[in-house]
């Protein structure tokens, strides 16, 4: 975002804090990009094609960046959430087909999600994973509920610390590091069927729209936090609060690819070096890891999914709240009682404890997962293009409008996702 004034750069040392406390919503956002439907990506991208594809993570990761950094400006700038800012500047019916289409994307994303923490947590104990799943998704609910927005914030930041998992299975194998940092420096691609979806699969993982929704409505919650109603009211405090967004937004997302990294090194080095090349579940990728790896790296695994399932959940609910009712104008925001914003918690537990219902119906969770893609895909594209002219308009950001670089950014984010978005389509 543009600099104010040079005299603001004087305050900017009073104000720093602990890169603890300035990592929020990027952080969470980051990490819930790694949820149980993303790690069955990512561990198939590992097993399919070893580290091969290991770069796309290096060439995702400015993509990301640039967009969420994007959303996060226009929920920090305008005090206002990426639906709300669709029903004041662009027709109806632009608002309520992207809600539709990310309630129903984000609704059989949970659902997979769930399920997949049902069947890990059946792989370490005995039981129902129907059960299991049933029991996340209130769970889940409970906290989003319940919990004060100031608790739930340190307990996601928390729960981030499970995507460590990964870090401890990829060093608890045998990882040839000369082949690994060569497959995630160097672009290894074949221009056929198999890699191209493999592309278009990571980047409708590590870019989907319910991350724009959630991160721009999390830096609205902080704005309430610190008392403010928007950055343009608050010139003097701009500066400081668009860098904590810049430095969390930065380390949110690397900390989100370099996770995926090793999901795929620790894959890679197991399955694939074993012939094993078709992962359809995160739970199967971590079965499949026992008698090759062990049962710590089994274990581990297992774990790792349900943590960052209980991380993802309630960013996916919690997103598509946050759409719905700014889309009805309802009080809506996770610092509110629930008795002070009912419709809004309404949509949270519909949209978990509705997704549950996937897991005992007959539905393919990947075949799911696949139309989750293609809804996202369609969904992202013109989103972003939205969110790019939103972000450089002063009519909408006053003078804190983006910066060229972060709109030529977006713009390009923009390009390839549309790439991927036809690709994933004809193929």
């Amino acid at each position: 975002m543009k600099r104010l004034t040079p005299v603001l750069t004087k305050e900017l040392p009073r104000r720093r804090t602990s890169l603890l406390r300035t990592l929020g919503p990027g952080l969470v956002t980051g990490a819930a990009d790694d949820d149980p439907s993303g790690i069955a990506t990512y561990s198939q991208v590992g097993a399919q094609f070893g580290y091969a594809l290991g770069w796309t993570m290096l060439f995702s990761y400015p993509l990301m960046t640039a967009i969420q950094g994007i959303s996060a400006g226009i929920g920090a700038v305008t005090g206002q959430g990426i639906a709300q800012n669709l029903r004041r500047h662009y027709p109806p019916s632009v608002l309520r087909l992207a809600v539709l289409l990310l309630f129903v994307a984000n609704f059989i994303n949970i659902g997979a999600d769930l399920a997949a923490m049902g069947a890990a947590l059946q792989l370490l104990v005995d039981g129902s994973h129907l059960i299991y799943a049933a029991a996340f998704g209130v769970l889940c609910v409970a906290l989003e509920v319940f919990v004060s927005y100031r608790r739930y914030v340190t307990v996601l930041k928390w729960l981030t610390l499970s995507l460590f998992a990964y870090v401890a299975v990829v060093l608890a194998v045998k990882v040839p590091w000369a082949v690994a940092l060569q497959g995630a420096l160097i672009p290894q691609f074949a221009f056929d069927r198999d890699h191209a979806m493999a592309l278009v699969a990571v980047l409708g993982t590590t870019i989907s729209p319910y991350l724009f929704f959630w991160q721009a409505g999390e830096e609205v919650e902080e704005l309430h936090r610190r008392h403010l109603k928007r950055l343009a009211e608050h010139p003097r405090t701009a500066l400081v609060e668009l860098a904590r967004i810049r430095t969390d937004t930065l380390v949110g997302m690397g900390f989100s690819n370099l996770i995926a990294l090793f999901i795929i090194f620790a894959t890679a080095a197991t399955l694939h070096a074993n012939g094993v090349t078709q992962i359809d579940t995160s739970a199967q990728a971590a079965e499949a890891l026992r008698p090759i790896a062990g049962e710590f790296a089994f274990a581990v695994f297992a774990v790792g999914i349900i943590g960052t399932g209980l991380l993802a959940v309630p960013v996916l609910a919690g997103s598509a709240a946050y759409a719905v009712a700014e889309m009805f104008q309802w009080p809506e925001g996770l610092d509110r009682r629930p008795n002070e914003a009912k419709a809004f918690y309404g949509t949270i537990a519909v949209a978990t404890l509705g997704s549950v219902a996937l897991s005992f119906t007959a539905l393919d969770p990947m075949r799911a997962l696949y139309w989750t893609a293609v809804i996202n895909g369609m969904l992202a594209v013109p989103l972003m293009a939205i969110l790019v002219t939103m972000v450089v308009n002063p009519r909408i950001m006053g003078r804190l409008t983006a910066p060229w670089w972060m709109a030529a950014a977006g713009g390009l984010t923009v390009v390839v996702m549309a790439l991927a978005a036809i690709g994933f389509l004809v193929l």
